[in-house]
Formats: structure tokens, C-alpha cells, sequence
């Protein structure tokens, strides 16, 4: 199963491509989809779906894991990365990419095993699992190979498989 990882935003949208089989990681591919603060939110959002569009067209995956927005302190801020969210979903839905939401916790429980786990801890323990020699950078595209980790290991579950 090709699993596309997104970490949503509209400066940097993390991503990361994994092949799960059989309790398997393979790394494809991981990047990050950066826009220029200077430039009009409507072609950020542009380039953001375009760019989305080719790794789909690419990889190929069956599913996209991608997490879902929270609230945290600054309104402007998840309004626009709703919106870009709302890009990339809509990416995924044209291309036929079945979509999966993940909260945080969900996404530290299945790889670090604990809910309450420190943005450090997801990190090494993405790149422990992925067995890369080092914690991919920018953090965002350790983040989105960690929502793919999370939806590999719900996906093979009993309750994955109910969803």
C-alpha cells in the first residue's frame, strides 16, 4: 500500500510517500511543498495543489493520511491552513486518492506509543522506524512520514479496517 503523509500549512506543506507491505516501511520520496510569504494567498493555494497533483500523479498512492486542523491560538493562522487543507483534500478527492484524518495524539500514540509524546521523540522515532540515517528536514516532512506511519499502522488494525 503507497501511503501518502501530509502535514498541512500554506508556507511549508510537509509530505512524505511510503510503501507499507507486510509490516514493511519503504521510503519512496518525502519533501516539502514551500510558497513565498510575498506571494498572494490565491497562488500559494495554487501552487500548493499543483504541486500535491504531481507527487499524486507520480506515486500513485491508495491513500492520503493527513492531519486534521486544531485550534491553537491564533485564528487568522488555522483559517488559512484550513484553507490550504481544504486544497489539498480536494487534490486527493480529483485524483481518486482515498483520504484518512489523523488528530496529533493519534499520530504520537502510533509511533512513539504515547499520546502525550514531544515533537523530538515523533521525530527520531520516524526515522528509527523508516530506518533513515538522519530526521528528515524541514520538520514539517517528518511530520507527514509520521501521519503516513500512523495511517499504515491503523490501516492493518482490526478498528482500520472497520473505518
Amino acid at each position: 500500500m503507497i501511503i501518502l503523509g501530509i502535514d498541512p500549512g500554506y508556507a511549508i506543506v510537509g509530505w512524505g510517500v511510503i510503501d507499507y507491505v507486510g509490516n514493511s516501511f519503504n521510503v519512496l520520496d518525502y519533501g516539502a511543498v514551500t510558497t513565498e510569504a510575498k506571494t498572494s494567498f490565491n497562488l500559494r493555494l495554487e501552487s500548493i495543489y499543483d504541486e500535491i497533483c504531481e507527487i499524486i500523479d507520480k506515486y500513485k498512492p491508495s491513500a492520503l493520511a493527513i492531519e486534521k486542523v486544531f485550534y491553537n491560538t491564533n485564528a487568522k493562522t488555522v483559517i488559512d491552513v484550513s484553507q490550504a487543507r481544504g486544497v489539498l483534500l480536494l487534490a486527493a478527492q480529483k485524483k481518486g486518492v482515498e483520504i484518512f484524518e489523523y488528530t496529533p495524539l493519534q499520530v504520537k500514540q502510533s509511533v512513539v506509543g504515547y499520546g502525550r509524546a514531544e515533537k523530538k521523540q515523533v521525530q527520531e522515532m520516524t526515522r528509527v522506524i523508516l530506518n533513515l540515517k538522519a530526521v528528515p528536514k524541514p520538520d514539517d516532512t517528518a511530520d507527514a512520514l509520521a501521519m503516513a506511519i500512523c495511517h499504515a499502522h491503523s490501516s492493518g488494525s482490526l478498528l482500520g479496517r472497520l473505518r
